[in-house]
């Protein structure tokens, strides 16, 4: 499979301290109703770390269940522990996820090669497609050209979700190597997509899918005014929710939006009330073009 066009890296909605499951429902209603390619549970957005086996499992199944036929399900599995990302990987697949996510091992601050080494574990263990997830923002630790150009020697070892900020890495990669490369930050998918990039793993796309997929659909057929007129429209957004840690922003903006609670598992807490501000205001001001799709939205709501 290729995983590429639009995956959004879903948000995990709670209530009272638990998974709630209506509103993981209508998360995944809304997204498949804005035309997405992809859902990518249990990432950083969806606050993976702080998530049980047992839930992850219930969440990957219902994933698959609510995707089947309509978008294909990349979970988000990795760790800072080599066996556990296994475990957690082998589970996803027992779901019937079509790949995992496997983001670079954060805390221990692992070599090039303990990064090769832990990936090529993980895929030597599964059948699934794997796709690296370089975030050094979060991580600590970065993983080089050089260290993925081997990596794509392993034929599960499929794409990358590139959070690095950088694009010449970006480019570097799309020359070098064979792996499928994935914005992994919005404001840059749209030039990234232009050097050779195939699609993105967002976190705006939880709020405004079917604008996001519009721009990508828009640049794959060549209309690069319409695309870059999105870019601009969605350019403040994207940045906003970026002005605290992911996912407090995003999470703020859906339960504007009336599809979530604005809670979160510790150590995350609620967005402070200046951020909260500038988050209803920018969905607020979205231009016309947009206004469709915030109003779609908003009606999803309880």
């Amino acid at each position: 499979m290729r995983f590429a066009g639009l995956s959004v890296a879903m948000v995990t909605p709670f209530r009272g301290g638990e998974v709630d499951w209506d509103g993981v429902d209508r998360m995944l209603d809304h997204l498949l109703a804005g035309g997405v390619d992809g859902i990518v549970p249990a990432g950083t957005t969806g606050e993976g770390a702080t998530l049980s086996t047992d839930e992850k499992s219930r969440l990957f199944r219902r994933c698959v269940e609510k995707a089947k036929g309509k978008a294909f399900v990349l979970a988000g599995t990795g760790s800072n522990d080599t066996r556990a990302t296994i475990e957690t990987t082998q589970m996803a697949e027992e779901c019937g996820v079509d790949g995992a996510l496997v983001v670079t091992p954060y805390y221990n601050k692992p070599s090039q090669a303990g990064l090769v080494a832990h990936f090529r574990a993980v895929a030597d263990a599964t059948t699934l497609p794997i796709v690296l997830y370089n975030v050094p923002g979060r991580t600590s630790v970065k993983m080089d050209v050089p260290t993925m150009k081997t990596l794509a020697e392993h034929p599960r070892i499929v794409a990358v979700k590139e959070a690095c900020g950088s694009l010449d890495m970006v480019t570097e990669l799309v020359r070098d190597t064979r792996l499928t490369v994935l914005s992994g930050d919005d404001s840059l998918t749209l030039p990234m997509l232009a050097v050779g990039a195939t699609g993105v793993i967002s976190v705006l796309g939880n709020v405004v899918p079917a604008a996001l997929q519009s721009m990508l659909t828009a640049y794959r057929e060549g209309k690069d005014t319409e695309a870059r007129r999105l870019h601009l429209a969605l350019f403040e957004l994207s940045r906003t929710l970026f002005l605290e840690t992911n996912p407090t922003p995003v999470k703020r903006a859906l339960a504007t939006l009336g599809l979530i609670e604005e809670e979160f598992r510790l150590p995350l807490v609620p967005v402070q009330p200046k951020t909260a501000e500038i988050v209803d205001r920018e969905l607020a001001a979205l231009g016309d073009e947009l206004a469709p799709a915030v109003a779609g939205q908003g009606s999803e709501g309880r």
